[in-house]
């Protein structure tokens, strides 16, 4: 069975002011259905890693596959693409917009991708908040939302495009216990309910534990896997 996102031997060097090697040679394939967390000091490479996989970033060397088909020959429009179709992204800090109410924040994706009309967005962006249990904070704007209600917000705008694979850098790091399990079942539910590839760079040891694998990175390279 092909993996829906691939890393092989995907390597990435700063040059200035002198080379500094991020990732070294990093394989790693996940396959649909499978919550993944990436382990390791600070400075190993973790989010690096992400990075590539999340088509932010390109490699220097290796290449990485989507659907099996290689990224290496896009172009920064295709990639930008394809990031906004299979891709949805979460960070340690929500990166709402602060003008915009919850529910107009995670219309931007679909919108920007544009399949689908007006109403076919808001009947989206109800079905998603509901599911995230937060619908009724929909009209807020991001500074009259508690932290986790952020966050499960900005886990509805990566979900506004239905992409198959989610990446999360450090998603529970600034939340308390209790919003931190409620985030951590949603990452377990949308891999093995909904069947989407989960990604997760993390410290949080509850997180990790909660995967099905546990990616342990030092120095720029995988060197454990649990």
């Amino acid at each position: 069975m092909t993996a829906l996102i691939e890393a092989r031997s995907a390597s990435k060097v700063l040059s200035d002011p002198e080379p500094f090697t991020l990732v070294d040679g990093v394989s790693l394939a996940v396959d649909a259905g499978q919550m993944v967390a990436i382990v390791g000091p600070s400075g190993c490479g973790k989010s690096s890693l992400l990075y590539l996989l999340g088509l932010l970033d390109r490699p220097n060397d290796g290449e990485v596959m989507i659907d099996g088909v290689s990224t290496s020959d896009l172009s920064d429009a295709e990639r930008t693409r394809l990031r906004l179709e299979r891709i949805g992204y979460v960070f340690q800090f929500h990166f709402l917009l602060p003008e915009l109410t919850a529910r107009a924040n995670v219309a931007l994706p679909m919108q920007r991708l544009g399949h689908k009309s007006a109403s076919e967005v808001d009947q989206t962006v109800t079905t998603l908040l509901e599911k995230l249990g937060v619908a009724a904070q929909g009209d807020r704007r991001p500074d009259r939302l508690s932290g986790g209600q952020r966050q499960r917000v900005a886990i509805a705008r990566a979900l506004a495009n239905d992409p198959a694979i989610l990446l999360g850098d450090e998603p529970t790091g600034n939340l308390d216990s209790v919003n931190t399990r409620l985030v951590i079942e949603e990452f377990q539910r949308l891999a093995h309910v909904e069947g989407r590839a989960v990604i997760c760079v993390t410290h949080d040891e509850g997180f990790a534990e909660a995967a099905d694998r546990r990616i342990r990175m030092l120095d720029g390279r995988i060197v454990d896997e649990s």
